[in-house]
């Protein structure tokens, strides 16, 4: 027993050597490196920090492009999906109370027309991006309460949209603090 027991004790205190103070020192070092040192990348408006890039935000009037639903309450610690499948009586029940608000807000659309990402939380629950379809279709209402051109704000969503990672990796979106900075910046 005394010979499983010392090395099974040994590579314990080298992992916890290794993994609580090596790697985390690496990682910070990367970190560093970084350009916001490792604090994420923060969207600066007027000398002001109104949020970051890469983490998703509440957007509930409806002079703004609201942002996909999160599980966690756009709290960045808490990152995490519901864990609720998609035959969840609760879970469905979100997903109508969510169609019902849309269709609310955005009458003259229909239930079929909404796209899933306005309705469904990511698996992190702060996805940025919405799709090019879930800003389109919210363009009607945002023109309304503005008192601007559909138009315009159609051009505005189009000059946002990122295109896929090397023209490959995933969708096409478009990042909603991004697509609003840009809204209340248009005259």
């Amino acid at each position: 027993m005394k010979q499983h027991i010392l090395p099974a004790l040994r590579l314990t205190i080298a992992c916890i050597l290794f993994f609580c103070g090596v790697y985390t020192l690496i990682i910070y070092g990367i970190a560093q490196a970084a350009p916001a040192k490792g604090k994420g990348e923060q969207v600066v408006v007027n000398n002001k920090t109104v949020g970051y890039k890469l983490i998703g935000q509440s957007f509930t009037q409806d002079k703004y492009f609201w942002s996909r639903p999160s599980a966690v309450g756009y709290n960045a610690a808490g990152s995490g999906g519901s864990n609720k499948g998609p035959s969840n009586p609760d879970y469905l029940q979100q997903v109508k109370d969510r169609i019902d608000s849309f269709l609310v807000h955005n009458p003259g659309v229909k239930k079929e027309d909404i796209p899933s990402d306005l309705v469904t939380a990511s698996g992190s629950g702060e996805d940025p991006d919405i799709s090019p379809e879930a800003a389109t279709i919210q363009v009607k209402r945002i023109a309304a309460v503005r008192g601007i051109d559909e138009a315009k704000v159609t051009a505005l969503v189009q000059q946002n949209i990122d295109e896929p990672l090397f023209g490959l990796l995933g969708t096409k979106r478009v990042n909603v603090l991004k697509l609003n900075i840009a809204l209340d910046a248009l005259k």
